[in-house]
């Protein structure tokens, strides 16, 4: 069951518990997050030509209903991307980070970090080098300021599942799924409900016209008194980099 905190949207069940390619163990995330130079796999071993997750992820991008991208790889920055992250191909995780520049999902409203893309400028490891986050693997965001990061340590409970970083409560949220169901969530699942108190008119337009590498400042602030007694559509909206949002949030505005 995902949480419900202060005013933010139901956090809704998420279906299909049971999709699993590759999944992170914690042992193997805590390797990731230490970035350890020894016995480092090269990218020969990590591809796996005829087992990638790809398929599965064109098939929930297929299935869906809402407007999907996968931006297209440079394919040395996607082979960098998954020897950075030492995962392999038959993970999600690294078949987005290999096989694609990020994703779109929803007119853009959330962005799936790969391995970076002019639409999406941000890599999953560069993203995470400019953040500094410990021993938590940013690999998503919003436009309203949410953050998504798969814990490798920050939190004892929920090692290697997706938390999000809720910007009307400035608190890390443990939605109680891995990377795999989280992106399947994403691409079919009802995120509507999720974010149903923070869509606002013409928020399509509004989206279509952002950059990757920004997100909306939103005030008054999403966790204040203010802007919960007003609708979104009171609330003033600035594009500004994703960079300022994040470290505004961590050191909580």
């Amino acid at each position: 069951m995902l949480l419900s905190t202060g005013c933010c949207p139901s956090r809704v069940d998420v279906e299909d518990s049971s999709v699993s390619h590759g999944e992170l163990t914690a042992s193997k995330l805590l390797f990731i997050l230490a970035r350890l130079e020894t016995e480092m796999k090269s990218f020969e071993e990590l591809y796996c030509e005829k087992d990638s997750a790809m398929d599965e992820i064109k098939k929930w991008q297929s299935a869906s209903e809402r407007k999907i991208t996968l931006l297209p790889v440079e394919l040395e920055k996607g082979k960098k991307q998954l020897v950075d992250l030492q995962v392999t191909t038959r993970s999600t995780l690294g078949a987005v980070a290999f096989e694609t520049g990020g994703i779109l999902i929803h007119q853009g409203w959330l962005r799936i970090l790969g391995s970076g893309h002019p639409h999406l400028p941000r890599s999953i490891t560069s993203w995470n080098q400019q953040c500094a986050l410990n021993r938590m693997l940013l690999v998503a965001d919003d436009v309203i300021g949410g953050f998504f990061a798969i814990n490798g340590g920050m939190f004892p409970d929920s090692v290697g599942g997706i938390w999000y970083f809720a910007p009307d409560s400035l608190a890390w949220e443990d939605l109680e799924i891995g990377y795999t169901d989280f992106l399947h969530w994403a691409m079919t699942g009802d995120i509507h409900t999720f974010y149903e108190t923070f869509f606002w008119t013409d928020w399509e337009k509004d989206v279509s016209e952002l950059k990757g590498n920004e997100m909306f400042a939103i005030y008054p602030f999403l966790w204040s008194k203010e802007a919960r007694e007003l609708t979104m559509d009171g609330c003033s909206k600035k594009p500004v980099p994703a960079l300022e949002i994040w470290e505004m949030s961590k050191n909580g505005v």
